[in-house]
Order: C-alpha cells, then sequence, then structure tokens
C-alpha cells in the first residue's frame, strides 16, 4: 500500500478521533450548566420563601427580631452573588442555611408559633425546597465528576488542553457542621 495512503488514513482516523472527543466534551459541559440551572431554580425557590417564612414568624416572636434581619441579610446577599460563582455561591448558601435553621429553632420556644398552619406549611414548603436542592446538588456533582473525569483521562485530556476545557468545581458543604441531620419536631 502507498505509504500516502497509510498517512491519509491516519490523519483521517485521527481527525475523526478528536471531533468525538470534542463534542463529548462539550456534551459533558453542557450537562454540567443544565445541572447547576437544575439548582438554581431550587435556590430561587428558596429564596422566594424565605419572607413568607420570616413574616410568618415575626408576628410570633418578640425578641428575636436580629435573628430574623440576620435570616434576611443573608438571603440578600445569597442572592447577590453571582449564579455562575460556584464557590461563593455553595458558601453564601451554606450560611443561608444555617440561618434558616435558627428560625426553625426558635419556634421550640414559641409555641403558637410552631401550631401556626401558615407556619406549618411554610416548614413543610421549605422540607421539600431542601430535599430537591439535595437532590440537584447530588446531580450536579455527579455530572462534574463525569466532566473532570474526562477532562482528566488520557487521551481525551489531549483535547481539553488543546480547546481550553477547564474543571469544574463541586458544590460541597462548607463545614462539617452542615453535614449533620437537624432534628426539628413541631
Amino acid at each position: 500500500m502507498n505509504p500516502f495512503y497509510i498517512i491519509l488514513i491516519i490523519v483521517g482516523l485521527t481527525g475523526i478521533w478528536t471531533i468525538f472527543a470534542y463534542n463529548s466534551l462539550v456534551r459533558f459541559r453542557t450537562l454540567v450548566s443544565e445541572a447547576w440551572s437544575g439548582i438554581s431554580v431550587q435556590l430561587k425557590r428558596r429564596f422566594d420563601l424565605i419572607p413568607n417564612l420570616v413574616e410568618t414568624v415575626k408576628g410570633y416572636v418578640t425578641h428575636e427580631k436580629d435573628t430574623l434581619a440576620r435570616v434576611i441579610e443573608l438571603r440578600n446577599n445569597a442572592i447577590s452573588v453571582s449564579p455562575f460563582d460556584i464557590d461563593a455561591q455553595s458558601q453564601a448558601n451554606s450560611t443561608l442555611a444555617q440561618g434558616i435553621k435558627g428560625i426553625f429553632a426558635l419556634a421550640e420556644n414559641y409555641p403558637d408559633l410552631k401550631a401556626n398552619q401558615n407556619f406549618i406549611e411554610l416548614q413543610k414548603t421549605m422540607g421539600e425546597i431542601e430535599g430537591d436542592l439535595q437532590n440537584s446538588r447530588r446531580y450536579y456533582n455527579a455530572t462534574v465528576r463525569d466532566y473532570n473525569t474526562k477532562c482528566d483521562t488520557f487521551p481525551s485530556v489531549l483535547i481539553a488542553n488543546l480547546f481550553n476545557f477547564v474543571k469544574k468545581p463541586f458544590f460541597e458543604l462548607e463545614s462539617a457542621e452542615e453535614a449533620k441531620n437537624v432534628k426539628i419536631s413541631f
């Protein structure tokens, strides 16, 4: 066989492999973006629910205004973080989650609040949102794991480096305290 044809076949196969590897990386990057948008939707639901929760609690608690103001401040800080800055989002929402736990802890001292139907409904909705958020984080982290693995493994690492595919950060807990289950009973 003519050496020209052998070289042409090698170049052709290399080109086909390059296209396949590039498209695979693009597909994984798109999955990561889609997974992040799922987290963003759940965070927005949480952000929208917090003012209702605070207003409901505000009517019952008399000496806890600082706690409520702090939660609103944490919510506003979390909203102001760029939705594309995953590390900052993770940190801001971690802090916000701690503040929300503080609101539910307040209810222990106010039996009328614990019995309020609006508060019970808001607590239920917040629990659903937190569950959905946990599922979204799990999906996001799985897609990031797959994408980062693709970016790091040979031979696709060659294409990733050539076309500047950068690894994505995981959405992680900021502290070991967040990993503990919170017991809230009403």
